[in-house]
């Protein structure tokens, strides 16, 4: 430990001489002390704070998880002993590389698929273009397919990444399938995940917002309409971004300026060589048999005989080995002659038909199938995949996988190399031409159908299968296939009961993705789909639970009214019954998930409404039962009655998630009245009953509240450890994937009262970056951890911190419910107060005796009294000993806050050896904070230690005695 602060210490007087060396801020500029010892990887990390990127931002960087950014930036806040990335910032700013390196530049980030082949020519397009950006905020590339609108937007995508502080982003549209998947595809390249209560249009709002950024969407054509509205409302909100889209016809705005992008030029305004003879020489150069420079004149004839089309001068440069220019001429001659005069295709579209006519007749039967076979794919695909579609014949047995290396040999397909192996894609044009093809050759229906046989196959599997990364993985990669299928059946009475089929597979897997946004969609279209009320009413009410665990409860009592009319067509009155009790237990049970209070009398007529359709049904009872537990007064008898009939029942008939339920309701009762214990072991056992279920959307609300409870319960019995590890629980739960907010709360909390406070300051960031990409939405709940923080930067003497997170906090709270109603506000201030030893401020904050909070959230209780003594004591308060009394029975049930009162006992007697026993207890309740504290009341060498454990949290000098 010794080397450790000696290095440390060296590097604070080396950052303390270092200055600016020259005139260009983008260069990082201080030599990085031996002592550090940062790796390549952290010294990349450090580097991109200092641009000030998000963690995500780095992620898609450096090509690594969010996970691993954190842990870098966790590393990288111990090694430099700094409170916060702000300040790991101005460390990277007044930095300079280590000699025989690089200087690392700020850049933008740039996130652009990469070439394969090098871009020809085009410098009047592309200089036009980019001047045309430079003027519009919405720019659309408009062209026949082929003509090489991709190639030159992303050309000038790639020089203007200078332009763009906040970055480049390439969306392909080609998979979106329907106008409401746009947002999505835009949100997943930004690295936006779901988030609860908002739509991802506004999150992508929300992200771009302030930001001065590049969107490049790429073959906008099929969703022209869906774009056209998305843009109108981006480009209205966010007053830097600028778009530059590719389409076969133009958007039909008023704010788009059109740029034509015309063939590729034959000849050179000199006179000299055009970019269409290039592109033709360098492909057929690529391909092993480069053209001798007599044939130039021959090679220009064909470009000008395929109008500059860049696709189809690439395919014919394919075939040049094989046929050469004699084969080429012919067959091109052949092939334009047979499409001459047909008015209905404008000339570009007639070239580059003819070529993909010749190209398609040059190749085997087979090979024609599978061409026109594989266009049904919405995506890239493995040859084991194509073999399930269009292995059918006249397609020999195990023949696919060759007949594909022979179509990306000749252009006709793309190979692309993954881990997994080798998967191909249909480039846009030709897979528009293959499904021309399909239809003229009459299989249209039956290729569509075995791709939808393949979806729901992947479907099924993916479902029985656990998550982990490689299923995350996988599921990504058949996404796009799965929503394709199930538009293509949706739309095909005779796959209707697929198409239901589907959207349960896509709705399950969409959830544990943590994308429950779309699985609430998916629930929604299955409902319609259904053969019947009780399977839509089944439906409806996942997509009720998934709205829950979106934290949109408003959205959940319509869904589940409409299982409730559903169930009550099909003749279940039960059924129906237990709908309307859920929607009853909701709106008290959660008032933070509605946009609205409801209506006066509401609960009482849902429940009544319920009552009279219940019958004998003993789960309808049980729900009922509990919809009145959480309507009924928390200190009112009855209500335990209420909760202990309802246990009876639910344990009666099996059923966890009613148990559940109604032990959610018990645990309030019992932490206010201050029976801790008894309430962590009903939270605890509410996790218990989860154990063996998956995590699905009808039980995603129990999973989300048990361990959110049971981390608070835990919490209120002074179980750290069981804390961490309940708030970790919650942390992982799938649909808390994407939302760093909700995953983190709980973890703040719990490491800041533990005393692992850079850990707490490496959460808070993560927590803040969600809070923000979800549009900083009002959630009282989350203002005890957003306090901790606030607290964790005043005992570290970060005034500027404090203030920024209690900001964040007054952002937080729910209207007409201060955080004062709450008290973990006035047990964080009281603690720095303590801490600075401004005794009598801390007696003023903590006005209310402990035995007053009564509420189901007073799991505060027994820390709050603790420190109520400890301010009595510290200020010689005339009734300390009945003060300590009444504080030991409030701090009932949590070895922590007794530890302290104890310790305050301690101070008031004068009486060391119940100090040193109190600091016993709190170093083996890993209360690392208390127990240091502790240390420095007791005085002398122990007061040493005390001040040096403080000082390696990064803590202030307690004051003691206080002032």
């Amino acid at each position: 430990m010794a080397a450790t602060d000696a290095s440390a210490d060296a590097l604070w007087r080396s950052a303390d001489r270092a200055r600016p060396a020259g005139d260009n801020p983008d260069v990082v500029n201080q030599e990085v002390p031996a002592g550090v010892g940062i790796s390549a990887r952290e010294a990349e990390v450090l580097a991109a704070l200092g641009e000030h990127l998000t963690n995500a931002e780095i992620g898609v960087r450096l090509f690594i998880s969010v996970r691993t950014v954190e842990s870098h930036v966790s590393s990288l806040l111990r090694k430099f002993r700094v409170a916060d990335r702000r300040a790991l910032a101005v460390v990277a700013a007044t930095m300079q590389p280590v000699p025989g390196t690089r200087p690392v530049r700020a850049a933008s980030v740039v996130v652009l698929p990469s070439r394969l082949t090098p871009f020809v020519g085009r410098v009047a397009e592309r200089a036009a273009l980019t001047e045309a950006l430079g003027r519009h905020r919405l720019v659309t590339a408009v062209g026949p397919g082929g003509v090489g609108k991709t190639r030159l937007a992303l050309s000038v995508a790639g020089e203007l990444t200078d332009r763009f502080a906040d970055g480049v982003w390439y969306v392909d549209l080609v998979p979106v399938t329907d106008a409401s998947m746009i947002a999505p595809a835009i949100a997943g390249v930004l690295g936006i995940g779901e988030s609860h209560g908002h739509s991802v249009t506004d999150h992508v709002l929300g992200r771009l917002a302030e930001r001065e950024t590049l969107l490049v969407l790429d073959n906008c054509e099929h969703v022209l309409d869906g774009v056209a509205v998305l843009l109108e409302r981006l480009l209205g909100g966010c007053p830097r971004l600028r778009v530059l889209a590719t389409s076969r016809a133009r958007l039909l705005v008023p704010f788009e300026w059109v740029f034509v992008v015309p063939g590729l030029s034959v000849e050179a305004d000199d006179g000299g060589v055009g970019d269409a003879v290039e592109l033709f020489v360098g492909r057929a150069a690529a391909g092993g048999s480069p053209p001798m420079s007599e044939d130039t004149k021959r090679i220009a004839a064909v470009c000008r005989g395929l109008d500059g089309m860049a696709l189809a001068i690439e395919l014919a440069a394919a075939r040049f080995p094989s046929l050469g220019l004699d084969g080429l001429e012919a067959g091109l001659a052949d092939r334009l002659r047979l499409l001459t005069g047909g008015s209905r295709i404008d000339d570009r579209h007639r070239s580059l038909r003819s070529t993909l006519d010749w190209s398609y007749a040059l190749l085997a039967e087979p090979a024609q199938a599978v061409l026109r076979r594989v266009s049904v794919f919405a995506g890239p695909f493995a040859a084991a995949a194509a073999a399930t579609v269009a292995g059918w014949l006249p397609v020999p047995a195990g023949a696919v996988p060759t007949i594909l290396a022979g179509l990306a040999e000749q252009s006709l397909l793309v190979a692309i190399v993954v881990p997994g192996g080798t998967r191909y894609r249909v480039l846009e044009t030709i897979r528009q031409y293959g499904v021309d093809r399909l239809e003229e050759a009459g299989e249209s229906v039956e290729a569509f159908s075995h791709h939808l046989r393949w979806c729901l196959e992947e479907s099924a599997a993916l479902v029985s299968r656990a998550p982990v990364d490689a299923w995350r993985a996988a599921f990504d990669q058949v996404a796009d296939e799965l929503r394709g299928a199930l538009a293509w059946a949706e739309g095909t009475v005779r796959y209707r009961p697929e198409a239901y089929r589907l959207a349960i597979g896509l709705a399950e897997l969409s959830f544990t993705r943590g994308m429950p946004g779309e699985s609430q969609r998916r629930y929604e279209q299955a409902a319609e789909l259904a053969a019947d009320d009780l399977a839509a009413a089944d439906a409806l009410r996942s997509a009720a639970g998934a709205a829950e665990s979106r934290h949109v409860g408003t959205e959940a009592l319509r869904l589940r009214r409409g299982a409730a009319d559903a169930a009550l067509r099909a003749g279940d009155r039960a059924g129906a019954a237990g709908d309307l009790a859920r929607n009853a237990e909701l709106i008290n049970r959660g008032p933070g998930l509605m946009a609205t209070a409801p209506a006066v009398g509401e609960v009482a007529a849902l429940i009544a409404e319920g009552w009279a359709l219940a019958g004998s049904d003993l789960a309808a009872q049980a729900r009922l039962l509990t919809a009145e537990a959480f309507n009924g007064d928390i200190a009112d008898p009855a209500t335990v009655e209420l909760i202990e009939c309802a246990l009876t029942l639910s344990r009666r008939i099996g059923d966890p998630l009613i148990e559940n339920a109604a032990l959610d309701q018990l645990t309030a009762v019992q932490l206010a009245r201050g029976e801790v214990r008894a309430a962590a072991a009903s939270a605890l056992r509410r996790t218990e009953l989860l154990v063996s279920m998956p995590v699905t959307a009808v039980a995603g609300l129990e999973f989300f509240d048990s361990f959110g409870m049971a981390a608070d319960s835990a919490v209120a019995a002074g179980d750290l450890l069981a804390a961490r590890r309940l708030a970790e629980c919650l942390r992982d739960l799938p649909f808390h994937a994407e939302e760093g907010h909700l995953a983190t709360v709980r973890l703040l909390v719990v490491t800041a009262l533990a005393g692992d406070w850079d850990e707490t300051i490496t959460l808070a960031e993560r927590f803040r970056e969600g809070w923000e990409r979800a549009g900083r939405p009002r959630a009282g709940n989350l203002s005890g951890g957003a306090y901790a923080v606030a607290t964790v930067h005043g005992l570290r003497g970060d005034d500027h911190g404090r203030a920024a997170w209690l900001d964040i906090v007054g952002a937080l709270t729910t209207p007409g419910r201060p955080v004062s109603e709450i008290h973990s506000g006035k047990f964080f201030d009281a603690l720095l107060l303590l801490h600075r030893g401004q005794v009598e401020e801390a007696t003023q904050v903590l006005d209310m005796p402990p035995e007053q909070l009564t509420y189901w959230y007073a799991e505060w209780r027994p820390w709050y009294a603790a420190l109520w003594a400890e301010a009595a004591v510290m200020s010689g308060h005339e009734d300390v000993a009945a003060r300590l009394q009444r504080a030991r029975v409030a701090a009932d049930g949590n070895p922590i806050a007794i530890a302290v009162v104890d310790r305050a006992a301690a101070l008031h007697t004068g009486d060391r050896d119940g100090l040193s026993a109190a600091a016993a207890a709190l170093h083996h309740a890993g209360c690392r904070y208390q127990w240091a504290r502790t240390l420095v009341l007791i005085g002398g060498e122990q007061r040493i230690r005390g001040e040096s454990v403080l000082a390696r949290m990064g803590a202030t000098p307690t004051v003691w005695p206080p002032q």
